[in-house]
């Protein structure tokens, strides 16, 4: 088999379901918005900076990751950083070959500065208009969606949930919560999820990450997640070929699994990406998709994502093809939508290329 390029993978298309918008800032954007508001970052060069994220969230340690958002965080408290920051993603995805993203972020996050979440939300969807217009000026055409986050070590989900469905017409297409698993099930914002099936509306959730098959089940069993924000942790249940009741069960329902490859060896989810369960979980043919999570943290794309995995697990254009369209058929807008995307952009891509 002729070893893929990074270039290559560059100019397929690529569909994204996990994507943090205050875990992919650029480094050059956090220094000069965090000069503007006086906020302390450990460097103020660019270079050095986008290496200080790399390293502090490379610990093995969850928690230890989740720390460096206090520096992205700080700097998206304005309606000009928040409308920056969403159109510089939509710009950066789309040059990466993206032509579909659900990009989370948790609105509550956003209010130490006096904006509402509703000003939150607008200044985000403006950014996102902005950035995916600009990229298609340039060729590079994108669709975004939004899922609203709410943290599960918070009692805001309620409130996130109706935001969310407030806005399901103007770019939400989804629901979210995240943050530390351990002490923190998903049951304890069960009112909020079953809210959202009331309502028709979708949602992921954050499980199997740093927790094992409990949160999993919990996830799905209880709250009825549509997705796995991660999932990994469903290998517990895998001895070799042999699935036990629960990863069968997400294998035959055909929950998508949201996996991160760079982003789990970080956390010790994973060892290495060689050893990443993506491929056991390939070949058994779970509902595999592969996502960046925070591209400044992993300083990780969907392209040097999908490359690595080329690498270390011998994968073709097939495969590539098969991981795009299984995040395509998982997204959370409309069945003829995605139908579209799938037949008429990427399909007609891959064929090029296989």
């Amino acid at each position: 088999m002729v070893a893929i390029s990074h270039a290559d993978i560059v100019r397929a298309p690529k569909a994204l379901l996990h994507d943090h918008l205050d875990g992919g800032l650029r480094p050059a954007t956090i220094v000069e918005l965090a000069g503007a508001i006086g906020h302390v970052l450990p460097e103020t060069d660019p270079e050095r900076l986008g290496a200080w994220f790399v390293a502090a969230a490379d610990s093995g340690s969850l928690e230890r990751y989740l720390e460096t958002f206090a520096h992205t965080v700080a700097v998206m408290q304005t309606e000009e950083g928040l409308r920056r920051v969403a159109r510089e993603c939509a710009l950066d995805l789309a040059a990466d070959g993206v032509v579909y993203a659900e990009v989370r972020y948790a609105p509550e996050q956003h209010l130490e500065r006096g904006l509402t979440l509703d000003a939150v939300v607008d200044a985000v969807h403006a950014g996102f208009r902005e950035g995916c217009a600009e990229a298609a000026s340039q060729g590079n055409v994108i669709r975004i969606g939004t899922l609203m986050t709410a943290m599960r070590h918070a009692a805001r989900s309620q409130e996130i949930a109706e935001l969310a469905v407030r806005y399901r017409d103007q770019g939400v297409v989804g629901f979210d919560i995240a943050g530390a698993e351990a002490g923190f099930p998903p049951t304890r914002h069960l009112d909020a999820f079953e809210y959202l099936q009331r309502e028709n509306f979708h949602f992921t959730i954050h499980a199997g990450e740093a927790f094992g098959l409990p949160s999993i089940w919990q996830a799905i069993q209880w709250c009825g997640a549509d997705r796995l924000g991660h999932g990994v942790r469903i290998v517990d249940d895998i001895n070799g070929s042999e699935l036990g009741r629960l990863a069968s069960y997400v294998r035959d329902k055909r929950i998508p699994l949201e996996l991160c490859p760079s982003s789990n060896v970080q956390t010790g989810a994973a060892p290495s990406i060689a050893e990443h369960p993506i491929g056991l979980l390939r070949d058994l043919r779970f509902r595999v998709t592969v996502n960046t999570d925070n591209r400044l943290m992993s300083g990780t794309s969907m392209s040097r994502e999908m490359a690595l995995l080329a690498e270390n697990f011998g994968w073709g254009w097939s495969e590539l093809q098969w991981l795009t369209i299984n995040a395509m058929k998982s997204a959370f807008i409309p069945y003829d939508e995605r139908l579209a995307l799938i037949n008429d952009v990427i399909k007609p891509a891959y064929a090029k290329l296989l």
